[in-house]
């Protein structure tokens, strides 16, 4: 369509040329409220393991009695083989080495042994470790190899002071001493007894609770009573089932999933002779695999990073969103170990094992994402011995890339809110590659685009913490796509100003509303972030004006796109509704001037903002003086005079919203303008029934 300046006569133009009046959809759109629904997504009560405690039953050299081994067996405790050294020496490292194992996961716990223990050195170190951690979780870990099969009464094995016998130990006095919140793991055959007896304690425990308090001849004033029934278990097998005692495996399989999941995967995967024999023959006998689990741009770490992935995206896909949230973001170590506890379940159950939780999972063994880990190993372990003939550097797997394109094709398809996209949470792992991210981010940004669903997906996913931590990053290129990804976000959740000022993330958008050359689009985009940053928010509003808020804006209001100038105008009402400080800050640089020249804006919306912050400018002074006054009355002539009358509808709800301030401000003088009104009137009135009245003759 041709497009004419407003000088243009109309009446010269052909008909068909003419623009027709109000044709825009926000002409004849309803004007609605935001009615996004929020979801919670949002960790109330997220907490950390603060507190290990290393239970080992090993008894090195004594086999328990009611397991028959078969020959050769699985030795390896923590990759440990605790006959090539002697007892003691052996017990001890393969505790130092299950710590380590720990502390790659969780590297800030506190971490207590209890070797080959008695009932009371087990009670000391629970007790002492709930103390310790407070409201906080700790974890117990209890191997028990070396003893006999927990009990269908709910115990399980320690040994005497002098180890000629093997003591029970009462799960129900463990969950006491242990406390609430709490995390269990059981590496024993005939595990799932444990969990089993742990529930049926912790229901006896509630019942004698509230015996106790029906029963208390005074009302109950102590401590809460610890809520067992809401700790976790991770249990290595069912409860009538035995370890494998494959002696390719270690003995302590479920551990090895549980803590050094990427290298008990490999191991695993060559056994049946899956990968190459020059592969097999490199994991099998040295686990070379070159670089560092923290370290993405090696192998093992991106091998690590992979597998990070491919298992929060079959909970995603498979949990219920509640309990994902629950198991793996509430808490890092928690996460660590369901994760890892999803490849347990694949393995073991190759063996005939089924590992049992507390809360119980659904099966993932068969979920189709295992097959992408099985080929990114192999496409990573082709390249291994080259690599370690040092002849080729590593190159990075093709699988993050291979599911952006996965989901970029998804994102071509019509979606709905019903549709959830599977590789969601690989988007997010994304984020943490330079390599990806960019592609990453924009393919983010199109999913968000998508509605306030989808928002909530993302957010429900764990977007958050990823873009809130890609803030700090000072690459140009990124700007317009966290502007729009936080525009979103903010859209649907303005709660999130908090964090935002927190951290001074909050600058971001300021630096892109400020940059002259940043595209009006993007400008608007940061401008409405900062206005949701403000918005009844007071420590946003003190924030933004430290860092110059108002006079950016301001800068911006004679911008020639007009979204720009509304949503400036927006950001400026927000930032002094009932900020006297920021009223003040405008007045110094002429704002209530400036956003006169707004009120005579072609566009409607944009003289809507500018009522609208000239109403909150009014609505900003606690205190009154002469100046104050004066300003206030040249604003409310202004409205009254440029404004009151406007073809708008929308505008005249602004003036009517804005006046009432002024009539609170100056209700005295209108009451007694009123009055003197009413009284001219009555006179008037009297006179005329005066003439009017009948000359009386005499």
């Amino acid at each position: 369509m041709l497009e004419f300046s407003c000088n243009e006569e109309a009446l010269d133009l052909p008909d068909w040329y003419i623009s027709i009046a109000f044709n825009h959809k926000r002409h004849s759109e309803n004007i609605e409220g935001s009615n996004t629904n929020t979801q919670k997504w949002r960790m109330k009560d997220r907490m950390k393991t603060v507190s290990v405690a290393l239970v080992l039953c090993l008894n090195v050299g004594v086999d328990p009695p009611d397991i028959i081994k078969t020959q050769p067996c699985a030795r390896l405790e923590c990759w440990i083989d605790p006959l090539s050294l002697v007892p003691q020496k052996a017990l001890d490292s393969i505790a130092a080495a299950l710590q380590k194992q720990y502390e790659k996961w969780q590297p800030r716990a506190r971490y207590k042994h209890s070797l080959d223990p008695t009932v009371d050195e087990v009670k000391r170190l629970c007790t002492s470790l709930r103390r310790n951690a407070k409201d906080e979780r700790v974890l117990f870990h209890y191997n028990g190899h070396g003893v006999p099969k927990p009990t269908s009464n709910g115990e399980i094995w320690v040994f005497n002071k002098t180890y000629t016998q093997y003591i029970p130990l009462s799960i129900y006095d463990l969950q006491q001493w242990m406390g609430a919140p709490s995390i269990y793991v059981y590496d024993c055959s005939c595990a799932g007894l444990i969990v089993e007896s742990f529930k049926n304690f912790a229901l006896q425990h509630e019942r004698e609770f509230e015996l106790l308090v029906n029963n208390s001849k005074t009302p109950y004033d102590g401590p809460p009573m610890p809520s067992y029934s809401s700790c976790i278990q991770l249990a290595a097998c069912g409860a009538t089932e035995i370890l494998p005692m494959n002696p390719d495996l270690p003995a302590d399989l479920f551990t090895s999933c549980l803590t050094t999941p990427v290298i008990i995967a490999l191991k695993w995967l060559v056994l049946p002779d899956v990968l190459s024999e020059n592969s097999v023959m490199i994991i099998i006998f040295g686990f070379r695999i070159p670089g560092q689990v923290s370290d993405r741009r090696t192998m093992l770490g991106e091998l690590n990073w992979i597998f990070t992935a491919i298992t929060d995206t079959i909970a995603w896909n498979v949990l219920p969103k509640e309990t994902f949230q629950k198991l793996f973001r509430q808490d890092l170590l928690v996460a660590s170990l369901f994760r890892n506890f999803l490849l347990a379940e694949r393995i073991m159950r190759f063996y005939n094992c089924t590992p049992v939780s507390s809360p119980s999972l659904p099966s993932t063994y068969h979920h189709h994402m295992w097959k992408a880990w099985d080929f990114a190993v192999d496409t990573c372990l082709t390249q291994l011995p080259a690599i370690l003939k040092d002849t080729v550097t590593y190159s990075y797997s093709p699988f993050f890339s291979e599911q952006l394109t996965a989901f970029q094709v998804w994102l071509s398809h019509p979606q709905s809110p019903s549709s959830v996209p599977e590789q969601l949470p690989i988007v997010l792992q994304v984020l943490l590659s330079q390599v990806h991210r960019l592609r990453a981010l924009e393919l983010l940004s199109r999913f968000l685009d998508l509605g306030p669903w989808a928002v909530n997906l993302a957010l429900s996913v764990g977007i958050f913490p990823y873009v809130l931590k890609l803030l700090q990053s000072s690459a140009r290129e990124l700007r317009p796509l966290l502007v729009f990804i936080w525009a979103k976000v903010l859209a649907v959740d303005c709660t999130c100003q908090s964090d935002l000022v927190r951290d001074g993330s909050f600058k971001y958008f300021l630096a892109v509303l400020g940059e002259p050359y940043m595209p009006a689009e993007h400008r608007t985009m940061a401008a409405f972030c900062v206005s949701c940053i403000v918005s009844n928010y007071k420590p946003g509003q003190v924030a933004a004006m430290q860092s110059s808020v108002v006079s950016i804006c301001l800068e911006q209001l004679s911008d020639p796109n007009p979204k720009l100038r509304q949503w400036v105008a927006i950001c400026l009402g927000r930032m002094w509704n009932n900020y006297e400080q920021a009223r003040w800050c405008g007045v110094r640089d002429s704002a209530h001037e400036k956003l006169e020249a707004l009120l005579s804006d072609a566009n409607p919306e944009v003289r809507a903002a500018a009522v609208f912050a000239l109403g909150t400018f009014l609505n900003s002074t606690t205190e009154r003086t002469d100046h104050a006054n004066a300003i206030d009355h040249s604003i409310g002539m202004m409205l009254i005079n440029k404004v009151a009358n406007d073809g708008s509808p929308l505008v005249r709800q602004e003036v009517l919203a804005a006046l009432q301030w002024f009539l609170i401000i100056f209700e005295n003088q209108f009451v007694a303008v009123g009055f003197q009104y009413m009284e001219e009137e009555k006179a008037k009135e009297t006179s005329a029934n005066h003439l009017l009245a009948p000359v009386r003759s005499f």
